[in-house]
């Protein structure tokens, strides 16, 4: 998109087109104008039109442009802060809520993707969090403890078991989760603006919106070339967002997350290789990640930006990572590289804002978009259509607002990421 290898990479080389779609040049009507045409608008869009809504997306430049386009593609549950932390932070009713619509959220995408037939790469053989040194099992093991006492089946996994499943055994252990997996993100958002579509919502894309005006009991959400009059409109931009509601970036520290992905590899190294590709991350602060596309291409990522710099260090971080993690790879050969913004809120928990009477959104997913996005969607259309109080949302209304030294923290970021990887490692 726009021009850039480097924006979306290996999914927009190997994803289907997305549906047919213009920029907005008139003034139209709706029951509901979604802003974002990501995981959560277009989830957003789907479920009103399936309750009988109306609704517009307005896109400002492409389906799957920001992090849903871009991202490593695991169907992760939960969220990153330990289970038994978040009724601390969001208060007991709200933290079990959210715990157990988020703990099942993978089994949503499973199921909105077969029953639309959305063609999308899915794999549902799980995910592994891998467990790195003593420190690493000690986190695992109590992640386990907690989730298992709210229901969900997680399983832990010795190293021996760990690396069987791996094919590598530089780690100690590993918490699975059979209800997650991966699939081919770009494809997947376009897929949901494909089955939005055919339910009669209308996306526009090259459509920024600059401005939103109460008239009435109605909102005037306008472009650069046209406008939808609405009762609701759904902020659904998160960590890409500008404008009206810049505020949401705003209140996120950006935290960059590459990947790259190899060659597909041989028939033989896919034995080995995550045999039953699974979906992996690690326990280490700068945590990485890898996953196998259906061509057998291994996608490795960590965190930092590939540009200036960046680039030459990550990419020589990242062959020496995967030689030391998978040494029967040899010397890998890139076919694509790619970046994007992870969203960070201050207590790595999403919100639920009410920006004014009728204007919702929820945001901050802290690196765990896919399934708590589409979850989400589901949950504002349910309630913009009146059917679900707000009493009853998962999370409690919150203000947004700026964090503090946001500009600095992230410049700090993405340098401390390229010196710890240009120092790890090293032979």
């Amino acid at each position: 998109m726009l021009n850039d290898p480097r924006s979306h990479g290996l999914w927009e080389k190997t994803a289907p087109p997305p549906p047919p779609t213009a920029e907005l040049t008139d003034a139209i009507a709706a029951d509901v104008v979604i802003v974002g045409a990501g995981f959560t608008g277009l989830s957003t869009a789907l479920h009103l039109a399936q309750l009988g809504m109306t609704s517009v997306v307005l896109e400002a430049v492409e389906i799957g442009f920001g992090g849903s386009g871009r991202n490593v593609g695991l169907i992760n549950g939960g969220m990153w802060v330990m289970p038994d932390d978040i009724p601390g932070v969001l208060g007991a009713d709200y933290g079990e809520r959210c715990l157990k619509l988020l703990s099942d959220a993978p089994l949503v995408v499973r199921e909105m993707i077969e029953h639309h037939g959305i063609s999308c790469e899915l794999e549902r053989n799980g995910t592994l969090h891998l467990a790195v040194g003593k420190e690493g099992v000690a986190e695992i093991r109590h992640r386990h403890k907690q989730w298992v006492a709210r229901g969900a089946p997680l399983e832990l996994l010795d190293a021996k078991e760990t690396s069987r499943r791996t094919g590598s055994t530089a780690y100690t252990g590993a918490l699975f989760d059979p209800r997650a997996g991966t699939l081919q993100p770009l494809a997947y958002v376009r897929g949901l603006a494909k089955v939005a579509t055919s339910l009669g919502v209308r996306i526009f894309t090259s459509s920024p919106v600059v401005a939103a005006v109460k008239e009435k009991s109605n909102w005037l959400v306008k472009t650069k070339s046209g406008s939808v009059s609405a009762k609701w409109v759904v902020v659904s931009t998160d960590a890409y967002s500008f404008g009206p509601w810049k505020v949401v970036r705003d209140e996120q520290v950006h935290l960059p997350y590459f990947n790259f992905a190899t060659k597909p590899l041989t028939d033989n190294l896919r034995k080995s290789v995550l045999p039953n590709r699974e979906g992996c991350w690690d326990t280490k602060q700068i945590l990485s990640s890898f996953r196998m596309d259906q061509r057998g291409r291994l996608v490795f990522g960590s965190v930092g930006a590939l540009r200036n710099t960046g680039h030459s260090v990550h990419q020589a971080w990242a062959r020496r990572s995967l030689k030391r993690v998978f040494p029967q790879l040899g010397d890998v050969e890139f076919e694509a590289a790619w970046y994007g913004k992870i969203g960070m809120t201050t207590d790595a928990v999403p919100r639920f804002h009410k920006f004014d009477e009728n204007v919702v959104g929820f945001s901050g997913y802290n690196g765990r978009g896919i399934a708590p996005g589409t979850t989400f969607g589901k949950v504002l259309a349910n309630f913009v259509s009146g059917n679900l109080a707000e009493q009853a949302l998962p999370l409690p209304v919150t203000v947004a607002a700026p964090t503090p030294f946001r500009a600095v923290k992230e410049a700090y970021y993405e340098l401390g990421a390229q010196v710890a990887h240009f120092a790890e490692s090293r032979f």
